[in-house]
C-alpha cells in the first residue's frame, strides 16, 4: 500500500473511534475506557510512521512550503499526543469533563487529518514518484507494526 493510501486509511480508523467515542454517554465507562485505548495505539503509530518515515521524506523532497507544513503537522501532533490525549486519558470516563475533552481530541484530529489530506498529500503526490510513495508505505506499515506491537 502506498504511504498516502496507508495514512489515509488511518485517518479514517481514527476518526471513526472519536466519533463512537464522542457518541458514549458518561454510564458507558467501559466501552469509553476501551475506545480510548483503541485511539492511543493507533494515534502513536500513525504519528510515528508519520514522524519518522513520511514527514522527512515530504520535508527532503520538498521546497519551502512543505517545510512550513512540516513544522505545522509536527505541533498538531504534539498538541493532540501530548497535551489532549494525556489529559483525556487521566479524567474520569464517567465525568461530563470526559466528553468535553474527547470533543477537543475529535476536532484537533479532524482539523489535523483534512489539512493533511488536502494540502501535504496533495503536494507529497506531486514530489514523490508513485515508487518513492509505495517504498515508504512498506516501510511505514513495518514500522506501524512494531508501534502497535509495543502496547500488548
Amino acid at each position: 500500500m502506498d504511504a498516502i493510501k496507508l495514512l489515509k486509511t488511518d485517518h479514517k480508523l481514527v476518526k471513526e473511534l472519536l466519533t463512537q467515542l464522542e457518541e458514549t454517554s458518561e454510564r458507558a465507562t467501559k466501552k469509553r475506557a476501551t475506545l480510548l485505548h483503541e485511539i492511543q495505539v493507533n494515534l502513536k503509530a500513525h504519528t510515528t510512521i508519520e514522524e519518522e518515515i513520511f514527514y522527512p521524506a515530504f520535508k527532503a523532497a520538498g521546497r519551502k512550503d512543505e517545510a512550513k507544513m512540516y513544522f505545522e503537522a509536527l505541533e498538531e501532533h504534539r498538541a493532540a499526543e501530548d497535551l489532549v490525549l494525556p489529559d483525556l486519558l487521566n479524567t474520569d470516563p464517567g465525568s461530563v469533563e470526559f466528553s468535553g475533552r474527547a470533543k477537543v481530541l475529535k476536532e484537533l484530529i479532524e482539523h489535523h487529518a483534512d489539512e493533511e489530506e488536502k494540502e501535504m498529500f496533495k503536494d507529497a503526490k506531486e514530489l514523490l514518484s508513485k515508487e518513492e510513495l509505495a517504498e515508504l508505505g512498506a516501510q511505514m506499515e513495518a514500522r506501524k507494526a512494531e508501534v502497535i506491537a509495543s502496547f500488548a
